[in-house]
């Protein structure tokens, strides 16, 4: 967990009858500008059916309403929607989504000022093998806006990944888990028409059941470092921070802290 820049607070409790409250905020180090957010869920274990709502400083509401089990075993249905009451802005999106052992599939439809926007996607298991696919369709365009096409293969310790968005960017990923306490992972990516290529290097540090340590670096000089300390159940830590490597003296560099906090019964 990298919280460059940002001062970030997370509360979450759970009261006798199941509903939960989470509590949200952060703070830019850079601006000064606090953003919040207050959500609430509550389960009808009886029914699968799950209720959020959501309200944040932007003064949005977000209402999300879903049933998963009910209709059919792995099927899963919601619909979320979002209102504005300042500039009286109106979104939804209906989703669906069906998993089995080997498949997940899921179809969303976004319905916003500007028409409807569908998107569908699948992945496909196979023997440690996966694939998956991504489309989203302007309704009022009449065109595809968006492709992504990912292959990859899951063995004991590793997991291999690639993926092409839009036909211009060309992305792999490597992942392995070294030991119980270190994991590694890799990134590259290469974007068509600018030949722009982006590299990444980073792994996780178990130090103990308590304590993690974090470490990534790019190819643009960013080196970034975290360290998350459980303080107590319930109460977490996380310190990060950015170096800018190329700039290192010309300042730049950015601090984060994060408090995760959670009513434990």
């Amino acid at each position: 967990n990298y919280h460059f820049g940002v001062v970030k607070l997370d509360c979450k409790t759970t009261s006798k009858n199941g509903l939960e409250f989470t509590v949200s905020g952060t703070s830019l180090n850079d601006t000064g500008k606090v953003n919040a957010s207050l959500e609430s869920k509550y389960k009808v274990s009886e029914y699968g059916v799950t209720l959020k709502e959501k309200w944040n400083t932007d003064n949005t509401l977000f209402t999300e309403v879903s049933c998963e089990d009910k209709l059919a075993k792995g099927l899963k249905l919601s619909c979320n929607g979002s209102f504005a009451p300042e500039t009286g802005k109106k979104a939804g999106t209906l989703k669906t989504a069906y998993k089995l052992d080997n498949l997940h599939v899921n179809a969303d439809v976004d319905l916003g000022v500007g028409g409807a926007v569908l998107h569908g996607a699948g992945v496909l298991h196979y023997q440690g093998w996966l694939a998956g696919g991504q489309l989203s369709y302007d309704v009022n365009k009449s065109r595809l806006t968006k492709t992504c096409l990912a292959l990859g293969y899951q063995g004991g310790d590793f997991v291999l990944h690639s993926s092409v968005n839009d036909g211009q960017e060309f992305g792999g990923s490597l992942y392995q888990k070294v030991n119980d306490k270190l994991q590694t992972g890799v990134s590259l990516s290469w974007q068509a028409g600018t030949n722009a290529t982006r590299f990444g290097l980073g792994c996780v540090y178990t130090v103990d059941g308590d304590t993690s340590v974090r470490a990534k670096v790019n190819n643009g000089g960013q080196v970034g470092l975290g360290l998350t300390h459980r303080l107590r159940p319930g109460f977490s830590l996380t310190l990060s921070t950015m170096v800018d490597g190329k700039n290192f003296n010309q300042g730049g560099h950015k601090l984060g802290l994060g408090l995760d906090l959670e009513a434990l019964q």
